[in-house]
Formats: structure tokens, sequence, C-alpha cells
């Protein structure tokens, strides 16, 4: 294991006897220390399911897969054979994306599932439900599908309050929805949006390439605060939260309307 979170572990399944690759076709190399002896291997990239699960795999001269890489980001195997636990990175999306790509490029993608999610979206939207929205829902795990919905009430709150202050204004449902959508709780939404992604990316690089520091930071941390780990450590993150969302929805609710006078005549 390397302080990217990717795994390099010897192949303890039963796969078929007839798992092989070409070797003409393996030209990239890898040397990998194992028990303190190094040693050189053929990248086998495997792309379909026949034999054994695809991924990175480490094969010999023959083409026989040695040792299987599991990557940092979006790697399935988080405990090691002693029992070490292994820090992953998630990526919904990107999984995603990569679904589809390699179902149009290897001709598997599953047509059933694709068409059956085109006549969920039809009936959605017929309905009066932003068919977008529900599969972002759907796709995307709870841990990052909660904050969207946060999100969603605290806008819903903001205009409501924005709706009740222009009730004197006569403005059209348009004119409502520009209004809403120059509010500086947008700004500040954007800004909140910008902010967890250069903080995920710097989450990642201090996880990856600092892992001493970050050690020492969680050594500190569980020194220091008795609720950073534990059965209340998931309250503690909701306190920063729930400041934040507070924070958006004053800013939101102080929006003014110079350009909103009440109509006459």
């Amino acid at each position: 294991m390397d302080t990217s979170g990717r795994v390099v572990a010897e192949i303890l399944e039963n796969f078929s006897p007839g798992l092989r690759a070409d070797p003409a076709s393996l030209r990239q190399r890898e040397t990998v220390t194992l028990q303190g002896s190094p040693e050189t291997y053929l990248v086998w990239h495997k792309s379909d399911t026949e034999g054994g699960p695809p991924g990175k795999y480490l094969a010999d001269e023959q083409g026989v897969p040695r040792l299987l890489v599991d990557p940092g980001i979006n790697g399935s195997h988080r405990t090691l054979p002693d029992g070490t636990t292994v820090t992953k990175f998630d990526a919904p999306k990107a999984t995603l994306m990569s679904y589809i790509i390699k179902g149009i490029l290897n001709h598997q993608l599953p047509w059933t599932l694709v068409l059956l999610g085109v006549m969920i979206a039809l009936v959605l939207e017929l309905a009066g439900i932003p068919s977008l929205a529900f599969a972002v829902g759907v796709y995307l795990p709870l841990s990052s599908s909660t904050p969207i919905m946060a999100g969603g009430i605290v806008r819903a709150l903001v205009d409501e309050g924005m709706r009740r202050r222009l009730q004197g204004h006569e403005l059209t449902p348009e004119e409502l929805a520009a209004q809403a959508d120059s509010s500086p709780g947008v700004l500040m939404a954007s800004g909140y949006i910008a902010g967890g992604a250069i903080a995920g990316i710097a989450y990642a690089a201090v996880a990856g390439g600092m892992a001493a520091v970050a050690a020492r930071m969680e050594q500190a941390s569980t020194a220091i605060n008795p609720f950073f780990a534990g059965p209340y450590s998931d309250g503690l993150s909701l306190l920063p939260f729930i400041a934040l969302a507070g924070l958006l929805l004053l800013v939101g609710s102080n929006h003014r309307f110079e350009d909103a006078a009440p109509r006459t005549g």
C-alpha cells in the first residue's frame, strides 16, 4: 500500500485456470517491492468480466496475473488481509460516467436499463417532478444527496420569505424568479460549491501526499478533542454544517429589492 491509498495484494481468489493475457500485447511494465525484494511485472488492464473481475493486474512473463492493484479512488478493497483498514476516496459521478463510456466503447451498454430510465424520466416529467434532480438523488449516496436536500430546504425558505415581502408589488412569476436568482444567497451557495471542491482536493492531497502529517493531525485532534472520535463524532461535524446553512439562510433573506417598486395604477 502506498500513500495514495493504492493497494497491491497477492491474488488469493481461485480464478479460472485459463485466465491470462497475451504477453505480446502487454508493453507496460511496473516494479513492485514485496517483502523487501523488487520484482518487475507486466501491466494488464482487464476490461471484461471473463474469468475474473475487471481491473489492473500485474502479470508474469507468461501473462498470468500475480498481483491485483486496487486504486485509491473508487477502490473496492478497503481492508487488507491482515485486517488493516485502507482509506479510499469515492467518486460516484466519475464512476457513473465510466460505466457509460465503457459500455459504449465495449458495445456492452445495458440498453434495457437505459430505456427503463428513459421511461421513468418521462413519467416523472409528466407528473411535474424534475427527472434530473430525481436521478441525482438516486445515484448519489446519502452522504452527498443529504446536503443537497438541506440546501433545497434553505432555498425554499428564502423564496417563501421573498414572496411574502414582495406580495404587494404584483410581480409576475418570471419577475419573482429573476429576483430569487439575483439573491446574494445564490452567489454564496456558488462559493460553497467551489469551496467544497477545493477542500476535497486539499484533503485528498494531505491524506495521499502527506500521510505522516495527516496521522499527526488525527492523533492531536483525538488527544485534544474528546468528541473527535467515538459515537458523538458525527454530531460534532454537524455543528459547522448547521452554521453554514444558517449563514446562507441569513444572507439570502437579507436581499434588498431596490428594483421591485410597488406598481401603481
